[in-house]
């Protein structure tokens, strides 16, 4: 079973996020940023999911996780939640 860990930073609108990748591809600190403007509960620890396995999230979401280049800000993606901007820090 495929495993990864990703931090993400969830908005509600796609203007939101997209400046915020702005910020993000200027050299901004991604935990930080995930502090101040994430709506998820793991915007508290910066955006950390921790360690899933592909299924465990939403399609759009896990796609993104399980196919999007490691290390490098995708999004935003879009789920039922909002707009997620995602950094996949490792998959197996």
């Amino acid at each position: 079973m495929s495993t990864a860990s990703a931090c993400h930073i969830l908005v509600k609108t796609k203007a939101e996020a997209e400046s915020l990748k702005s910020k993000l591809d200027a050299g901004a600190d991604f935990h930080k940023l995930a502090k101040q403007y994430s709506t998820c509960p793991s915007g508290k620890k910066g955006g950390d999911l921790g360690e899933f396995r592909k299924g465990d999230m939403v399609p759009a979401f896990d796609k993104a996780v399980f196919s999007g280049p490691l290390y490098k800000i995708q999004g935003p993606v879009k789920t039922q939640f909002g707009f997620h901007l995602i950094k996949v820090l490792y998959r197996s």
